[in-house]
């Protein structure tokens, strides 16, 4: 009897998860609302001598000579490529099988305190997505040598996210700009990206807190790399994503629009 008891329940739990992921308010399509949203950054050049500099970006260290030649970078096959152009400005690209997938343009401010990024990045359908990063120079360091750190973020492309049922008892989401979707079950498993730019590396897993709130842990090689809080608003109107990283102390927060 107790066993029987035990199948009922299960039965009647994953019932129950199935009809809450169909029935999922978190689903629909999701527009930024950059005036609301905080999108920190932090990337770190280092003067290796001569002409030579490391970049990290945020995956590990990137070593080039900046004399506009595309050299093997540290993203999956691509190519990354520095060139100065004036004393003040550089442009940094990447690229892969040939075809820029980056486009960055930074000018160095008249006082070395501050650099803009005018940032560039072109998507497979033709589309460009833009985006302007204004950083301020944090430590030691000269020129364009110095770990920066955001402290303003300008989406000027549009930004969208759509949620939609997965399988039943699990969520989807996608963002078209990165061309890359997390399909996740409530089952506490992790379940690889998947996309055109997916990283076969990296895995995800879903957690229901409560009925509108949500936690997505990513992985990186079995490391928990971010975690994401999605937390939606009373009236079901808004969702604020908060993803915070191991190691930086400023969590990026964006806030989104039912559309």
């Amino acid at each position: 009897m107790f066993k029987r008891i035990l199948k009922i329940l299960a039965a009647v739990c994953l019932a129950t998860g199935i009809a809450w992921a169909s029935e999922s308010p978190f689903i629909g399509e999701w527009k930024l609302d950059s005036s609301k949203s905080r999108m920190p950054d932090e990337m770190k050049v280092e003067s290796k001598g001569g002409n030579t500099y490391s970049f990290d970006f945020g995956g590990g260290a990137e070593t080039v000579v900046a004399d506009g030649s595309d050299q093997p970078g540290g993203y999956g096959g691509t190519l990354l490529s520095v060139k100065a152009e004036a004393p003040d400005t550089w442009i940094v690209q990447r690229k892969k099988d040939g075809k820029v997938l980056i486009r960055a343009t930074w000018k160095l401010s008249q006082d070395g305190s501050t650099l803009t990024d005018y940032y560039r990045q072109f998507e497979s359908d033709g589309s460009t997505t833009s985006l302007d990063y204004v950083y301020q120079r944090h430590g030691g360091g000269s020129g364009f040598a110095a770990d920066w750190q955001s402290i303003k973020e300008t989406v000027n492309s549009p930004f969208l996210m759509q949620v939609k049922e997965f399988q039943g008892d699990g969520l989807s989401f996608t963002t078209p700009w990165e061309q890359k979707t997390t399909n996740v079950k409530f089952d506490g498993k992790d379940y690889p990206d998947e996309g055109p730019n997916a990283n076969r590396n990296v895995s995800a897993s879903i957690q229901r807190l409560d009925e509108r709130t949500l936690v997505i842990t990513d992985k990186a090689g079995g490391k928990v790399a971010y975690t994401e809080d999605f937390a939606l608003s009373a009236d079901l109107k808004t969702l604020t994503v908060t993803l915070r990283s191991p190691g930086r102390d400023k969590p990026l927060v964006m806030v989104f629009e039912r559309k």
